[in-house]
C-alpha cells in the first residue's frame, strides 16, 4: 500500500510518521475554540507528546536532533547536511556509542562530520561557537565517532572555504577565482602540507583582494574566518612566495 502525507525525514526523531497537533486553538475554519474544547486539546497535546517520546532513547533522539537543527541553522548549513548529521547520530545511538559521552557532544560531532562530507566544511572554532560543549570535547568525540562508524571524511580542502569568505567580505568573482589560483599553486608547491585549511583560505582571500585592488583588511578577514591576523599574515607570505611571478 502507498503512504500519503508528508515525506519521511531523518531530521525528526519519529521520522515524521506521528501526528502533530497544532498549537493554535482554532478549528478547520480558523474559528477560535471554546474553553472546554481548548482544555480537551491541551490534554490531547500532552498525551500525544508522551506517546511520541515513549522511552529514554526516543527522548535522547529528540533532544539530539533539535540540537543538530539549531546548530545547522546557526552555521547556515543546507538541509542535506542536516539530514546526513541526523543519520550519523542515529547510527551512533544504534551502535551504543553514547555511554560516557554527552548528547550535545555527539550531535555536534555529527554536524562537523556531515558538513565536511558534503564539501561545505566549517572550522572547529566555528562549530564550537554554536555548540554547548567545549572545543576539546568536540574534537575528541568527533575522532571517536568517525573511527567507530567508519565514516569516510576527507581532509578539508582550503578552496571549499573561499566562496563563503569572499561572499561575506563582498569580494568579486575575480578575487574569488584569484584566491583559488593561489591555493592551487600552493598545493602544487606543497605549501599546504600541515597547515590549517581555514588559515590558508583566509590568507588566499586576503591576498587575492589586494592583487585585484579590492578593499579589505586583515581584521575583516580574521573576523569572517574566525582566525588570528598573525596566522593570516604568515600564510599570506607563504602563498605569495609560492607564486613565482609575484615579487614580495
Amino acid at each position: 500500500k502507498s503512504r500519503v502525507g508528508a515525506p519521511t525525514t531523518n531530521m525528526m526523531h519519529d521520522k515524521g510518521l506521528s501526528t502533530n497537533i497544532d498549537w493554535r486553538d482554532k478549528d478547520a475554519y480558523g474559528n477560535s475554540l471554546g474553553s472546554r474544547q481548548r482544555a480537551k486539546m491541551q490534554r490531547l497535546r500532552k498525551w500525544n507528546e508522551r506517546f511520541r517520546t515513549r522511552d529514554s532513547k526516543e527522548r535522547n533522539l529528540k533532544q539530539a536532533l533539535g540540537e543538530i537543527d539549531r546548530m545547522a541553522s546557526a552555521l547556515g548549513l543546507p538541509e542535506n547536511v542536516r539530514e546526513t548529521a541526523s543519520v550519523i547520530y542515529r547510527r551512533a545511538l544504534d551502535e551504543n556509542l553514547l555511554p560516557g559521552r554527552s548528547i550535545e557532544g555527539v550531535a555536534t560531532s555529527a554536524v562537523y562530520a556531515a558538513a565536511r562530507q558534503a564539501g561545505v566544511p566549517r572550522s572547529l572554532d566555528e562549530i564550537a561557537d554554536v555548540s554547548r560543549v567545549e572545543k576539546s570535547e568536540i574534537a575528541r568525540t568527533y575522532r571517536y565517532v568517525v573511527r567507530e562508524l567508519g565514516l569516510e571524511v576527507k581532509p578539508a580542502d582550503p578552496e571549499s572555504y573561499v566562496p563563503r569568505f569572499a561572499s561575506a567580505l563582498g569580494l568579486s568573482d575575480e578575487a574569488e577565482n584569484r584566491a583559488r589560483q593561489l591555493l592551487r599553486n600552493a598545493k602544487e608547491k606543497g605549501v599546504h602540507s600541515g597547515k590549517s585549511p581555514v588559515g590558508l583560505a583566509a590568507a588566499a582571500v586576503y591576498a587575492a583582494a589586494l592583487l585585484t585592488n579590492e578593499k579589505t583588511t586583515q581584521a575583516a578577514v580574521s573576523e569572517v574566518a574566525d582566525i588570528s591576523e598573525v596566522t593570516i599574515r604568515n600564510r599570506y607570505h607563504e602563498l605569495l612566495e609560492a607564486e613565482q611571478d609575484i615579487p614580495l
